[in-house]
């Protein structure tokens, strides 16, 4: 009797959800599209080499290291997900993320792990008018302290087979250039 009850419930609640008119019918399939910004990802795809400089203390050389990067076109184009192995700090080191650009929102969103934290970093931005620099703005948990921290990435394309990946955090309220990597094909 349990499941005949939950089974009518269930027939129920899916069949008011999908109740949709066709000019919302029409809105989610026009968010399901790939568009030119998930074009624009595309042109990354492929594999990369990195030369990586990190800053630990800005008033100090950075530590330089290689890394390599495959990135691919995910879920029907609308994602790209980006994987990255090498050397940091003499670690190894093993990072995802994952970009797109939502239809909806009209912004781009990230998502990244790596090996060296549990936290996931989310970030949001907007892509140039030249369509060369992908800007994003958001936070990632610093392990020593527990608190958020804003973080500023930047994406230049320079040509087809490089581009500049930078990173900034916010530290006493300066913009600080902790990171850049020279991507070639």
């Amino acid at each position: 009797m349990k499941r005949l009850l939950l089974s009518v419930i269930t027939v129920l609640v899916f069949s008011l959800g999908n109740s949709q008119s066709p000019e919302e019918m029409k809105a989610w399939q026009q968010s399901m599209m790939p568009g030119e910004q998930h074009q624009w990802l595309s042109q990354f795809d492929g594999k990369w080499v990195g030369e990586v400089k990190m800053w630990m203390d800005p008033s100090q050389p950075p530590s330089v290291s290689k890394m390599k990067t495959i990135n691919e076109m995910v879920m029907n184009g609308l994602f790209q997900k980006s994987t990255h192995t090498g050397m940091m700090m003499g670690m190894e080191f093993n990072g995802e993320g994952l970009v797109g650009f939502d239809n909806v929102k009209k912004v781009f969103n990230s998502t990244w792990i790596d090996n060296m934290t549990s936290s996931i970093s989310v970030m949001n931005g907007t892509l140039s008018n030249d369509n060369k620099t992908l800007t994003m703005n958001g936070t990632m948990t610093d392990a020593m302290t527990g608190k958020d921290l804003d973080i500023k990435q930047v994406l230049t394309l320079l040509d087809k087979d490089k581009h500049i990946f930078e990173m900034f955090m916010v530290m006493d309220g300066k913009e600080i250039k902790t990171m850049e990597i020279t991507y070639t094909r």
